[in-house]
């Protein structure tokens, strides 16, 4: 499933604490005005803030031009309670999702769903198109919009999905690490594929080889939506680090030693590796590449720099115009110019 041009986009997450609400806020401006096609906004670990991470999405739909993608987990919800979000988020304006289960509540060590609950992420994509249904009138399998005059997914046009839905769902998928078997990791993602699903976002990886592998195996086993690589920019030692623990995927050694050096040469050597990765998953042909920011606007706005001096297509000419009309015609207001 070809794509148009390959997709920038940031992963955002609320800030933790109310103090750091504005810092956090301009250097989510900085990377908004760099013209990415759309943000994914996640839930803090465990699925805590909820509703600093709705409220983060509100301010996107708001005051920027770019499309927000809103994270779901099964974690500690009944399915009513997901119904009345999912709800509550397209009220706001939202029409990007990504569902995921969820890793176990703090102090649970295995994933149990609470009653009344969904045990599965595919359960949770199911959900959202019922409710989509239910509101626009789009009925699946095939697509159709005739009950509706929204215009489709923004997000799903810029990936090549076909056919482009008015709500579009994500899902994750794991090139490496994890605590299941390839086999289960294709037999989980064709069952969210079949659930609804649009597209996957691939959880963190080191080796362009480990994403071309993974897409292999799902082409082979029938899934066809686009899988869009998640990489985070190899500029912070500790930071992927921390990642490598809530993830699995361990910090191969030869990253450890490239990094062993002062602020500045760190920071261009990190930002060299990471474009050799993203050289290597586009030359397996990825739709785009999805960057892990952990909020930090620097490097990732230093990735993107050298993506558009390379040629990758600026979407604040198109795409990012397209996203601001759509979003200003759902909520009947003018179009943000910042």
């Amino acid at each position: 499933m070809a794509t148009a041009h390959p997709t920038v986009s940031f992963e955002l997450f609320p800030p933790r604490r109310p103090e750091f609400d504005e810092a956090v806020w301009q250097r989510v401006l900085r990377m908004a005005d760099a013209g990415p096609d759309f943000f994914s906004v996640t839930y803090g670990a465990s699925g805590s803030s909820r509703e600093a991470s709705a409220e983060l999405v509100r301010r996107l739909l708001t005051q920027t031009a770019v499309p927000p993608i809103a994270h779901l987990t099964c974690v500690a919800a009944t399915r009513q309670d997901l119904v009345t979000r999912v709800n509550r988020l397209m009220d706001a304006g939202v029409r990007d999702f990504l569902a995921l289960r969820g890793d176990p509540p703090a102090g649970q060590g295995t994933w149990s769903a609470p009653p009344g609950g969904l045990t599965r992420s595919s359960e949770l994509v199911a959900l959202i198109r019922e409710v989509e249904n239910e509101r626009l009138g789009a009925p699946r399998p095939g697509g159709g919009r005739e009950a509706t005059t929204e215009p489709p997914s923004v997000v799903a046009l810029d990936l090549g999905v076909e056919p482009a839905d008015v709500v579009s769902v994500s899902v994750a998928a794991y090139p490496s690490g994890g605590s299941h078997t390839r086999d289960a990791e294709l037999r989980a993602l064709r069952e969210k594929q079949d659930a609804g699903a649009d597209f996957a976002i691939t959880q963190v990886f080191f080796d362009a080889d480990a994403y071309a592998s993974l897409v292999a195996d799902a082409r082979a086993g029938g899934v066809h939506i686009p899988i869009l690589p998640g990489v985070i920019p190899l500029t912070d030692p500790a930071r992927l680090h921390r990642l490598s623990t809530l993830t699995g995927v361990p910090v191969p050694p030869e990253v450890d030693a490239m990094l062993d050096t002062d602020d500045a040469e760190r920071l261009r050597r990190g930002i060299a590796a990471t474009l050799r990765l993203i050289d290597g998953v586009l030359a397996a042909g990825a739709p785009g590449l999805h960057l892990y920011t952990f909020n930090q606007d620097r490097p990732a706005l230093d990735v993107l720099e050298h993506l558009r001096a390379r040629g990758i297509r600026n979407p604040a000419l198109t795409g990012r115009a397209r996203a601001g009309r759509a979003q200003a015609d759902r909520a009947g207001r003018p179009v943000p110019t910042n």
